[in-house]
């Protein structure tokens, strides 16, 4: 086999990986994720509900999805954007998502730290939400605060 071919067997899936990755950034308007513009979040369809809810909860009109969905700091805030932006492509692209969207355990943290760090002076101990389990957490009482559906109303 001769040197050009061996080029073309290493460099042509290589291509074919960047220019998809490309036309998928371009298609899925990955620009308006480095944003703060909550918009961004109803780029996939499927969070049209959520964020229908969030415009017209308590939240909607003083935070941005950012707020509660990723952890303060620009370093932090873009590495899990990033982390749930190849998780959600990959799965939108393979077709594996949950037909109801759930939030991981991860961001569920993220979440709740949130919560303490806006509500933590409701409190007289925030501190011992961090790290706690699930029953204990600001979500078991107020899981849909941000996308409220009106049972909390």
């Amino acid at each position: 086999m001769n040197r050009a071919w061996k080029w073309l067997l290493v460099l042509g899936p290589v291509g074919t990986l960047l220019g998809m990755s490309v036309f998928t950034f371009i298609y899925a308007r990955g620009h308006s994720y480095f944003t703060d513009n909550s918009e961004a979040c109803i780029n996939c369809h499927v969070m049209e509900q959520q964020f229908n809810a969030w415009v017209k909860s308590s939240h909607g009109s003083f935070t941005s999805c950012n707020s509660c969905h990723t952890p303060p700091g620009n370093l932090a805030k873009y590495m899990t954007k990033a982390q749930n932006g190849f998780a959600h492509a990959w799965a939108f692209s393979t077709g594996r998502f949950p037909e109801n969207i759930r939030i991981t355990d991860r961001n569920k943290d993220v979440t709740v730290k949130a919560c303490i760090g806006c509500h933590g002076n409701v409190f007289s101990h925030p501190a011992a939400m961090e790290g706690a389990v699930e029953e204990q957490s600001c979500l078991m009482c107020h899981s849909d605060v941000g996308h409220s559906t009106g049972r909390l109303r």
